[in-house]
């Protein structure tokens, strides 16, 4: 296991990431080509809001892993950063967003499952994170899910951290909200127990300034949650996709991302897992 820091005060060293950035597509959806450049042509590319040191929106500045390797992605496919538009996906929209043709990917710590292959194509894996739990800093009672009963837990509509939840803990009371800052602010009004993601999303938010010292991460991760790029069933791309992650990968951009963007709170990955190499395409 790797030991790597994370806080929201890198945030904006993610932003100075000298990674090549950008992106590109038409209205129809993204099959991008080297003379893309200059082309006027836009990438429309869903991620989180709401997620520090992932997807995060400052006020129309985009910031994360996630928007990293989205802007990587996108410069290998063969549009410049200001082609790219980034648009707000949020869990229990993401399947519509590409089905609907409004995004032509997404990068919003996205677990590949066998039900969401039914809707929608997936490249990737490009991180492979953990299930866990945030509590209150000073609750020592919640040690693993397997303490949860009778308790309240929050959870976001739509994410896989909720139905795991559902499917294997019947006896949690739980509350889903739109968005992880929703139950972050239910739990520190004594709303809720617990709130329950992937162990990189909880450490973002107890690293936010307006959180610190006031919420702990659990540290028992309970599944492997492989987060890949969202695209159309119908897409071209799946496999250039893959070979820039592979190469952001091999040229250690993938590393610089991981670091600026998880510096300043505690937060343990498997580096056994990561990074990932991408799955064939189907």
């Amino acid at each position: 296991m790797r030991k790597t820091r994370y806080a929201a005060a890198a945030i904006a060293a993610a932003a100075a990431l000298t990674l090549s950035a950008c992106g590109g597509g038409d209205s129809g959806g993204a099959e991008a080509t080297g003379e893309a450049e200059g082309s006027g042509e836009t990438i429309r590319i869903g991620i989180k809001f709401d997620q520090p040191g992932l997807g995060f929106d400052e006020g129309g500045s985009y910031s994360g892993f996630d928007v990293d390797v989205a802007k990587y992605v996108a410069n290998e496919l063969g549009y410049s950063e200001d082609q790219i538009e980034f648009s707000e996906a949020p869990s229990a929209n993401r399947e519509n967003l590409l089905s609907n043709g409004q995004v032509d990917m997404i990068f919003a710590t996205y677990s590949i499952t066998d039900t969401r292959k039914e809707t929608v194509a997936f490249a990737g894996p490009y991180f492979v994170a953990g299930q866990d739990l945030l509590v209150r800093a000073d609750d020592d009672s919640i040690s693993g899910p397997e303490d949860l009963e009778g308790k309240n837990l929050c959870s976001v509509t739509g994410s896989t951290s909720a139905q795991k939840i559902k499917d294997t803990y019947p006896g949690v009371n739980l509350v889903e909200q739109p968005g992880y800052a929703e139950c972050v602010s239910l739990m520190a009004g004594g709303g809720i127990d617990a709130a329950t993601t992937d162990d990189i999303i909880l450490a973002g938010l107890a690293a936010q300034e307006a959180n610190a010292g006031q919420f702990k991460v659990v540290g028992a991760p309970f599944s492997e949650e492989n987060y890949g790029v969202g695209l159309p069933q119908d897409n071209t791309t799946c496999e250039a996709i893959n070979e820039a992650i592979t190469k952001m990968i091999d040229e250690g951009a993938w590393e610089e991302a991981i670091t600026a963007n998880t510096e300043g709170a505690d937060y343990t990955f498997n580096d056994e897992l990561n990074p990932p190499t991408p799955e064939p395409c189907a």
